[in-house]
């Protein structure tokens, strides 16, 4: 009997998040003026204030249209989008009142959030705000192994820095964003990066051990949960919007809904103790977050169609990154993959779009090189053909369990061969075997759709 894992119970309504299974992820700050990457500033070793008056007053992005951005997330099949709010530099794309290193202060002269969350919002799209727990520009955040000033005299540098003060204004703006700004669906306060939290992301045992080892991991624990007061901060979260989904990167044990495995794909579905978690993995186009001029290495969109379908396979979701550049466009290689990928949803968004990981069993009748999907509502099985095969496609005991197949993508019929040269290599009498054409259909990845008895 087929048996359909599902994730942990979550304190956050986590419905919508399962049927979405496609997000997108957007980086956009002073640092696309760079295009670099978002820790240019670190990279650099650049001062507060050397790192402002070089940016800060020049960043104007005349093209900035969310409605093209928002739309280029519809035609490739997202569901949702998280966009960066803050990132560790400091600076706010919203009219935050406890700073005044916003947008609104720029050239840009204006909020650049709100309009950003109403075009996804008017489209359907669920929304989310990633938010830096770290803030290298704010004068009360101690400077420590992380901060563009680590190699200076930090004993000098932190003298009258009152991270209590701190910790104030991260719930003040996390309490604007949520207030002002909502609904919020998800939010992404990144990142613990203590000894305690490191540990506990480690997935390598051997990682673990080497870094509990490390004689001067104490000497320089970096930040974690106590120094966000992490534990009042998710409760006011939790008070402010009780159906909010939040991240895993606060540093605590438990008490957030989504476990987020950053830039890779897990070898199988991520596990909180004994129980599937609730999981999303975020990726980059290029390997790099933001508008990267130079260093870019474009994945094709074969590529992250692949990604897109083994991670929904393994029960979770993907965040795809765009990074907008200075003026505030997408790029036209990110327009391009955004698109390609967007043809084949249009013809296979339903192997996505409340989708998961197949049963053990099902599985266990999957050939070589392809990946599966699963609807459990609508029990069809969706296997996607990484390679063409030369030959039919034989699923080894599911001749029984199914009742009918097609080609996703055109709804054509697949049935057994009929040429009576190919009987006589015929497989099993309880093999599905299914007669394809012989060439492979001009799509990225056909795939091909089974209904279930």
């Amino acid at each position: 009997m087929s048996v359909v894992n599902v994730p942990r119970a979550t304190p956050g309504d986590s419905t919508w998040f399962r049927e979405a299974r496609f997000g997108l992820f957007i980086h956009w700050g002073l640092y696309s003026m760079a295009a670099r990457d978002f820790d240019h500033q670190q990279r650099m070793a650049q001062s507060t204030e050397s790192y402002a008056e070089r940016y800060f007053g020049r960043f104007d992005p005349d093209l900035y249209d969310p409605e093209a951005w928002a739309d280029a997330a519809v035609r490739a099949g997202m569901k949702y989008m998280v966009v960066v709010a803050k990132h560790h530099e400091g600076f706010c794309l919203w009219d935050s009142a406890l700073t005044d290193f916003t947008a609104v202060n720029t050239p840009a002269g204006r909020d650049l959030l709100r309009p950003l969350l109403d075009a996804f919002r008017d489209r359907g799209l669920r929304t989310g705000l990633y938010y830096s727990l770290l803030d290298w520009h704010h004068p009360h955040y101690t400077v420590d192994r992380s901060h563009p000033l680590a190699a200076h005299d930090r004993a000098a540098l932190n003298r009258g820095r009152d991270m209590e003060q701190y910790r104030a204004f991260v719930k003040g703006q996390i309490e604007e964003l949520l207030t002002q700004y909502g609904p919020v669906d998800i939010i992404w306060p990144d990142y613990s990066f203590d000894s305690e939290a490191i540990v506990r992301m480690a997935t390598s045992e051997s990682f673990r051990a080497a870094y509990i080892a490390n004689p001067d991991r104490d000497a320089d624990p970096g930040k974690g949960a106590a120094d966000w007061d992490a534990a009042g901060l998710l409760t006011m979260v939790r008070r402010l919007a009780p159906g909010i989904l939040v991240n895993d990167r606060l540093g605590l044990d438990d008490g957030w809904d989504v476990t987020t495995p950053e830039s890779t794909v897990p070898a199988r579905w991520p596990m909180v103790g004994e129980e599937h978690a609730l999981w999303e993995t975020c990726q980059t186009l290029t390997g790099s977050w933001s508008h990267n001029r130079d260093g870019a290495r474009w994945k094709s969109v074969e590529q992250a169609i692949h990604m897109l379908v083994d991670v929904v396979g393994k029960g979770g979701n993907l965040l795809l990154n765009v990074g907008p550049n200075g003026r505030g466009e997408f790029g036209p290689q990110a327009l391009a993959v955004l698109d390609g990928v967007g043809a084949w949803m249009r013809l296979h968004a339903r192997s996505i779009h409340g989708c998961t990981r197949p049963p053990d069993d099902l599985l266990a009748a999957l050939p070589d090189a392809t990946l599966a999907t699963y609807n459990p509502e609508t029990r069809r099985l969706y296997v996607h053909l990484l390679r063409w095969p030369s030959q039919p496609l034989v699923l080894p005991g599911m001749r029984d369990r199914v009742g009918y197949a097609q080609l996703l993508h055109d709804g054509s019929e697949l049935s057994r061969p009929t040429d009576p040269l190919a009987q006589l290599h015929a497989p099993g009498p309880d093999a599905l075997w299914l007669d394809l054409p012989i060439g492979k259909p001009e799509v990225e990845i056909p795939v091909v759709e089974l209904f279930l008895r």
